[in-house]
């Protein structure tokens, strides 16, 4: 199926590793131009590298910066010409329990993982026209909590209820809005978060025994979910929490 994305300009946050490379991957793959950010500007370099200059722009920044989603608009619209949408992913919080994280964990959560996320989305949507689209990456943790990810829990379900309001507001200017729910995917942070266990190959087991479908994502699964929601061809789809858990979540 073409997904009807050649051309289009997609902002992809966290897109030098994990689910964000494997989207930004997707995207392209499609015919899409990607601009890729990220902390690391190494990281971004080697991305846009690997995409191909005439497909990807990179800009090494932080979410939490409050000039990062101006600087992102105005690359992809200096570079590209245009901007269709943005697919919002930032790495996880530190693991621990609620309980345990302290104050600073918090407020330096919520800048990247909330706040700098709301940020962009603004910014962005103030910019696309009828057929843009804006995705976050979040987790299934906000229909269920994952233990020992705290702050990724009390954030995570917040950030997808503001998702929801842009997509009520801005469905009027076609514009779309959903959140994307990964599971147990194999990503370099999943492998870590289990390397924290006493066993990690147990944990994985554990996790897996959960799963109906039996085994952990593979990225280019999630990144090939995101492309379609991104997509003109998802256009009837909006205010939807996508699960890509291999049906680990039970509703």
């Amino acid at each position: 199926m073409d997904l009807l994305l050649t051309d289009r300009v997609h902002i992809v946050t966290g897109g030098t590793r994990g689910l964000g490379r494997a989207s930004a991957e997707a995207l392209v793959a499609e015919g899409a131009k990607v601009v890729i950010s990220s902390r690391d500007a190494d990281a971004v370099a080697r991305t846009v590298a690997a995409l191909g200059a005439d497909n990807a722009v990179g800009l090494a920044c932080d979410n939490a910066d409050p000039d990062t989603p101006q600087a992102l608009v105005d690359l992809a619209l200096a570079h590209f010409g245009r901007l269709d949408g943005a697919l919002v992913s930032v790495g996880g919080p530190a693991a621990g329990t609620a309980l345990s994280a302290a104050d600073e964990d918090w407020r330096s959560a919520f800048e990247s993982v909330f706040l700098g996320a709301v940020r962009l989305a603004r910014e962005v949507s103030a910019h696309l026209g009828d057929g843009g689209a804006i995705a976050f990456v979040l987790s299934t943790s906000v229909k269920s909590p994952v233990a020992g990810l705290g702050i990724s829990n009390g954030l995570r379900p917040g950030l997808a209820m503001v998702a929801k309001e842009m997509a009520d507001e801005l469905g009027a200017r076609g514009i779309r809005v959903n959140t994307l729910l990964p599971g147990r995917i194999d990503t370099d942070r999943v492998r870590e978060l289990d390397a924290t266990r006493p066993d990690p190959d147990a944990a994985r087991a554990s996790w897996e025994q959960k799963i109906p479908l039996g085994r952990y994502g593979r990225p280019e699964e999630f990144g090939a979910a995101a492309a379609f929601l991104m997509s003109p061809r998802a256009g009837f789809v909006t205010g939807v929490q996508l699960p890509i858990d291999g049906g680990l979540l039970p509703v």
